[in-house]
């Protein structure tokens, strides 16, 4: 893999920073409680958004799929097939280079001398490009993407609230980013996951686990700039919009950057429990698609030994017929 430049990792470090906002932000600046808002469907919500205020991730991962399921992420990710819930990001690919750009040594003053020469001062040029970008996102989102109407129109939402946060927020300030990049290349370090294999090596539970102090620096930074998601989650609202045996919408309201966020989900309810049902359906495709897999990789690996060895085919145990009829 090439080595990637310190200006794409920059913007490799802000696109990942608000992935970070778009997994943990959900709430609304009314206290009063919505419809609802006691049923099992809109708590379930509320927990879940809880465990990433908690920078909780396993957690958070356990509790968006059934127990079953969860069992056989860890394994396809332990075979190689997987790497849920990481694909649930934005430029989830892209994790590895980003920790390992931010863990090498003289990140620190590598990242301060680019950002002196690319960012420094250049408050104008960087709402301008804040504000393309909104513009670009707005538009993908509207005509790309496999997303339901529902989706559409929460991410087009985010897309505006965080375009014009970021316009708005001090993100050319060199003392401030001298801070936040300090914050994060220590907090990368602590990970101990900078390159794909130390992903693997660790497994799923353990690279959640290791990835906890990075999610709390990213949040940490976020609000340094006027992102503050753990308030925002402290205002989270949810309701019942309706209810139909194991299937339930459920409303979501929240302030994110001044602005209020609305938006509907759905759940299903499988042995007892209640999950985001695009999650489970999800996580049902990557567990299937890692399953065919490894049942090819081990059928391709079995194919390699018998040609190499055709004793140990199949069926090759069995006496040779012509030999035993000519003994005596």
């Amino acid at each position: 893999m090439q080595r990637r430049s310190l200006r794409t990792c920059q913007q490799l470090a802000f696109l990942s920073v608000c992935a970070v906002a778009l997994l943990g932000a959900a709430c609304k600046r009314d206290s009063a409680p919505l419809p609802g808002a006691a049923t099992e469907p809109a708590a379930t919500v509320r927990q879940l958004a809880q465990y990433l205020h908690d920078n909780d991730l396993p957690g958070y991962a356990k509790a968006s799929v059934t127990p079953a399921q969860y069992a056989a992420l860890e394994t396809a990710w332990a075979q190689g097939h997987s790497r849920w819930p990481l694909t649930d990001l934005p430029l989830d690919e892209k994790l590895p280079d980003l920790l390992g750009a931010l863990s090498e040594p003289g990140a620190e003053q590598k990242l301060q001398r680019a950002f002196r020469a690319q960012f420094e001062g250049q408050a104008a040029s960087v709402r301008q490009a804040a504000h393309s970008l909104g513009l670009f996102g707005v538009q993908y989102i509207t005509h790309q993407g496999d997303y339901t109407p529902a989706e559409r129109d929460h991410y087009v939402q985010l897309v505006n609230v965080l375009s014009g946060w970021a316009q708005s927020a001090p993100l050319s300030d060199a003392k401030l980013a001298r801070t936040n990049i300090g914050t994060l290349t220590t907090a990368a370090r602590a990970t101990g996951l900078g390159s794909a294999q130390a992903f693997q090596d660790a497994g799923m539970s353990g690279s959640l686990q290791r990835l906890v102090p990075f999610a709390a620096a990213l949040k940490q930074v976020l609000a340094s700039y006027g992102l503050a998601l753990d308030e925002s989650v402290a205002q989270m609202r949810t309701g019942l919009v309706s209810q139909d045996g194991d299937n339930a919408l459920v409303r979501v309201q929240y302030p994110l950057a001044g602005k209020d966020v609305d938006l509907q989900v759905a759940l299903v309810r499988r042995d007892g429990h209640w999950y985001l049902a695009r999650t489970v359906a999800e996580a049902d495709q990557v567990i299937a698609a890692a399953q065919a897999a490894e049942q090819a990789r081990v059928e391709a690996a079995q194919a390699a030994v018998t040609a190499t060895d055709p004793a140990t085919a199949p069926g090759s145990d069995r006496p040779d017929t012509a030999k035993t009829a000519a003994k005596p």
